[in-house]
This record gives C-alpha cells, sequence and structure tokens, in this order.
C-alpha cells in the first residue's frame, strides 16, 4: 500500500502527498484546468505543478513541487521587499504564458470553477496568495492550487494577489504595515508586475469588488450545503473581509496617488 501524507490547506480540499505527486479531488473545472497546466508545460511556464491525469480513486494527480509555503502569522522572509516583487514578476509570467491560451483551446464559460471575468485577457489563477505559493530561499518558484483558475483580466488577479501579499488589511484589526507602507509595497508589487495606467487606476477598486466577489461565493457555497464554506462564515470569515474592503476604501486616496505618482527621478 502506498503511503499517503496528508497535505494542510485551506481548509477546502483533502489533499495527500504520494512520492512526488499531489493527489486531489476532481470537479466540473479539472478538465480545464489540466489543459492550462498542459499548456503552461508546452510553453516552458516553470512556475506551476504538471499534471498527469487521475487515478484509480479519481482523484487528479499532480506533481508535488517541494519548498515552502508560508502560512499565517507570515514570516518576515515572506514580507520582504524581495519576496514582495517576487511573486509579482512570477505571476507576470504566469499571465504571459496564458494570455494566448483560449487561441488554442475551446473552453466554455462553464468549464471553469468561476465565470469568466470581462475582459478575459489572461487565465486568471483566481487566488494567489502565500498559502497558494512555493518559496526556496525565500524566493517564490511555483504557484499551486489552480482549482479556481478562470479567464479574466490581469488587474483582476493583481488586485487580490496585492491584497494578500502587501497585504492590504486593516492594522486595527490584523498585526500588519501601517497605511503608507502599505502603499509604498503596493506601488512596489505594481511596478515589480509591470502593471499598466489602467490597472493601477482601478487596482484599489477591482481589490474590494474581489473581495466583496469573495464574500458572495462563500454565502452561496453554504448555502448549497458546502460544510468547508459553511464553517469560514461561521467562523467569521465574511465579517472579517467586510472590515478589510472598508479599510481599502477607507484609504483609496492614499493608495491610489502612491500607484499613479511618476516614480523617482534616478541619479
Amino acid at each position: 500500500m502506498v503511503d499517503e501524507q496528508v497535505l494542510a490547506g485551506g481548509g477546502v480540499n483533502h489533499v495527500v502527498r504520494v512520492g512526488g505527486t499531489v493527489r486531489r479531488p476532481v470537479g466540473p473545472w479539472t478538465p480545464a484546468v489540466h489543459a492550462l497546466l498542459g499548456h503552461l508545460a508546452a510553453g516552458g511556464f516553470e512556475g506551476a505543478p504538471r499534471s498527469h491525469g487521475v487515478d484509480g480513486e479519481g482523484r487528479e494527480v499532480l506533481d508535488f513541487v517541494a519548498g515552502e509555503v508560508p502560512d499565517h502569522p507570515l514570516p518576515e522572509w515572506a514580507l520582504s521587499d524581495g519576496a514582495l516583487a517576487g511573486v509579482a514578476k512570477l505571476l507576470r509570467a504566469y499571465h504571459d504564458a496564458t494570455a494566448d491560451f483560449l487561441k488554442f483551446h475551446e473552453m466554455p464559460d462553464s468549464a471553469w470553477y468561476f465565470p469568466p471575468e470581462s475582459p478575459a485577457e489572461v487565465i486568471c489563477h483566481g487566488d494567489v496568495a502565500p498559502y497558494n505559493c512555493v518559496f526556496r530561499d525565500g524566493r517564490p518558484v511555483a504557484f499551486i492550487d489552480f482549482d479556481t483558475a478562470h479567464p479574466g483580466p490581469r488587474v483582476w488577479d493583481v488586485s487580490y494577489a496585492a491584497y494578500r501579499f502587501v497585504p492590504l488589511s486593516d492594522p486595527d484589526h490584523t498585526p500588519t504595515f501601517p497605511v503608507a507602507e502599505q502603499a509604498r509595497r503596493l506601488r512596489l508589487f505594481a511596478d515589480a508586475y509591470g502593471l499598466d495606467a489602467a490597472g493601477r487606476n482601478t487596482l484599489t477598486d477591482t481589490a474590494r469588488a474581489r473581495l466583496d466577489h469573495l464574500i458572495r461565493h462563500m454565502h452561496d457555497q453554504a448555502a448549497k450545503g458546502n460544510e468547508a464554506f459553511a464553517s469560514h462564515i461561521a467562523r467569521g470569515d465574511d465579517r472579517f473581509y467586510l472590515i478589510e474592503i472598508a479599510h481599502i476604501a477607507r484609504h483609496r486616496a492614499a493608495f491610489q496617488s502612491t500607484l499613479t505618482e511618476p516614480p523617482a527621478p534616478g541619479p
């Protein structure tokens, strides 16, 4: 009998490691995700696991990506400027690698976990966060858990990743950076990604919309009997995200002015 090691995660899926692979539950979105991972592999993008079909128990089989996946409270190395910029660059490389996916793969809207967002510029990962990012020696090397991938605009993914990694959290409720430092780190993230002017102009509003989308999804899933999401609501996750939305709205001007101000002149 092959040994299975249960892997810690977000509490939604039961995930195990079997040797050099990971086994996870499948869903209606799995064929689209596997096509995406195959596209990434064919294009030479190394920041995602490879898929290997489905095992005899009906679970998807993916490469196990070795490294550290930080958990809260985040260690200092995961909060460094280098880690923050590295995540932004990895996200840009991922997006660029997906930009032509829909040209080669006919995927109906219903194939994805989330419906596509307009404009469908890239395939968004959908949940770029520390718990879905593998680091080695303090450097991000791969994203994992692509279940929530779906077509959408770059800023839809960028705003959520920035929320998670800056992080754009209320210092009065969560141990985190003060607002001025959050603004600086947000600019660093946008610069490292190479976000265009249109994306910068909408980033903070999109972050709020993305968190509102998350709250609605949690309640929708709980209403359908999903016990994992029901437990998240019971512990107050939805109320926490409402606090975060209010924080981003309250400091929108500071975030936006830092995002769009001209770069400092060089020496």
